[in-house]
């Protein structure tokens, strides 16, 4: 299979904002040559779906992720934030790759861990606080379409400090994350996406499933 755009072709077509060779992204993620290849082709139809100019635009993302372009939800737009590395408020075809790969199956767990512990830090302090924690279970919750009771919603967040603030100085550190993530492998569940291996056949929705218990710090 020759590149996405390979150089006889890019005499006569534009190369999309952000473009990297395939085989420069595969060196540098946890995808193939060829899967860099299919996502260029996803990525095409993606950044032409609402807005025209080769971006991915926030409600083209929501309506790939989470199957939804209106509507706030603090879940998908911090995936959003944290896609768009040059937070320029777009994602290129670069970013897109890079930021894809961390949910590859075979992306190393030391990538996954932190990408899942900035996820949770929502003020980009450095710790994971236990209101960050609150907010972003309500936000999975509501992107779910579930109801948990106040008192349901504090267990979760009280349970999971209890395990992972092992200093018990009411936030949790990256070391702590990662203690705690290595104890309770499943909070890294969704973070790998099964499908990211079969690009090169299909073009699946990339829709984001998100399991509430899987928050919980609880192994079922």
């Amino acid at each position: 299979m020759g590149c996405a755009l390979s150089s006889s072709s890019k005499g006569s077509r534009r190369a999309p904002p952000g473009y990297e060779e395939p085989a420069v992204l595969a060196a540098q993620t946890s995808f193939t040559v060829n899967e860099v290849e299919a996502l260029y082709e996803l990525y095409k139809k993606l950044s032409f779906s609402i807005v025209k100019d080769g971006l991915i635009h926030k409600e083209e993302f929501l309506l790939a992720l989470f199957r939804t372009s209106k509507g706030a939800n603090l879940f998908a737009d911090r995936v959003f934030d944290l896609f768009d590395l040059k937070r320029n408020g777009v994602i290129d075809f670069g970013e897109f790759v890079r930021s894809l790969s961390i949910f590859h199956p075979k992306a190393p767990k030391a990538d996954k861990t932190a990408f899942a512990f900035k996820l949770y830090d929502l003020r980009g302090t450095g710790y994971i606080e236990k209101e960050e924690l609150r907010e972003m279970v309500v936000a999975l919750l509501d992107e779910s379409d579930l109801c948990l009771s106040d008192c349901a919603v504090e267990a979760i967040v009280d349970n999971t400090f209890g395990q992972a603030d092992s200093n018990c100085d009411g936030r949790i550190d990256p070391d702590e994350w990662e203690q705690f993530v290595n104890k309770y492998p499943t909070s890294l569940r969704n973070m790998s996406l099964p499908y990211l291996q079969d690009i090169t056949a299909a073009f699946p929705s990339f829709v984001m499933y998100s399991e509430v218990e899987d928050y919980s710090g609880i192994d079922k």
